[in-house]
């Protein structure tokens, strides 16, 4: 069996408002911030019927005590490449590893500026299928103790999570550039109407994989417009998984190549092209693009 840890993926922070009666408020919000969790990312290969034990460090930088409840989530990927975590995801349960996973303790008190180990243990069940099984492990603040009995007070609750994955057998990497294409993006108050790439890549084995490559705009002469290289997000067994790549400068009406080379871990470049056209006048939220 192996393990990995990584520390630099899934810093999903997640705050929550907490508002209490408007006349009671006291005069000093209670910030809880500052959590800090490492690994964020636990890789194993196990074998049906094996257990598991190990920690995540828990800190705190928030300069005040900190009380914590750990919960154990589902999570999958939505189409913006974003993960989702939440407790119940029934969609999720045949590939889900939540129910194996149990962690100890589930409340905690945090000392300022202190950190707990918190362990956690993966038992899976006999006769497991070979494939690939995520859930994840989150930890979310609460109020203090005196604010949570008077009921006063504005309080920020502030979600840190590690995202598990779980390799049963040796399941292989079945996937494929699926589709390619120049998306419309409506204006906002925060930015212009312009334009991102898709690359949609499909996932028809039983084994997650973390894709690598870069997306290229190129204009009508083959120069390269614009790079960008795709996010480390993986892609989930047995779905299709949406990157998008927001496209910063600014395209004149005309012709343009959108180019895609993809390594979804097999050491092999898949390279698919498709052929967009940018209107003079483009009609908001419109979608162009071909194969």
């Amino acid at each position: 069996m192996f393990n990995r840890h990584t520390d630099c993926l899934y810093r999903a922070l997640i705050i929550f408002l907490c508002l209490f009666p408007l006349e009671q408020l006291a005069p000093v919000a209670h910030a809880q911030l500052g959590l800090g969790l490492a690994p964020m990312r636990v890789e194993l290969r196990m074998a049906p019927g094996q257990e598991y034990s190990n920690t995540v460090k828990l800190s705190s930088q928030s300069g005040v005590s900190t009380r914590v409840r750990a919960e154990v989530l589902d999570f999958d990927i939505d189409e913006t490449a974003t993960p989702q975590f939440e407790r119940n995801l029934p969609k999720e349960a045949p590939t889900s590893c939540k129910n194996w996973l149990s962690l100890n303790p589930m409340e905690m008190e945090i000392e300022k500026d202190g950190y707990l180990n918190v362990r956690y243990t993966i038992h899976l069940p006999e006769g497991l299928a070979e494939g690939s099984y995520n859930c994840a492990a989150g930890f979310i603040t609460l109020p203090a103790v005196s604010q949570e009995k008077s009921g006063v007070g504005l309080s920020m609750a502030v979600r840190i999570v590690a995202a598990f994955y779980v390799v049963v057998g040796k399941p292989e990497i079945n996937g494929k550039l699926e589709e390619i294409k120049l998306e419309q993006v409506a204006a906002t108050k925060d930015h212009d109407a312009g334009f991102q790439a898709i690359a949609v890549l499909n996932n028809s084995g039983r084994m997650y994989y973390r894709p690598t490559g870069t997306v290229d705009v190129l204009d009508v002469d083959g120069n390269i417009v614009e790079s960008a290289d795709f996010q480390s997000v993986p892609v989930l067994r047995e779905r299709s998984q949406r990157f998008l790549f927001p496209i910063k400068t600014h395209l004149d009406p005309g012709q343009y190549k959108l180019r895609v080379r993809v390594d979804i871990g097999t050491s092999e470049l898949q390279e698919g092209n498709a052929d967009v056209t940018v209107d003079a006048a483009p009609v908001q939220g419109a979608q162009n693009g071909k194969r």
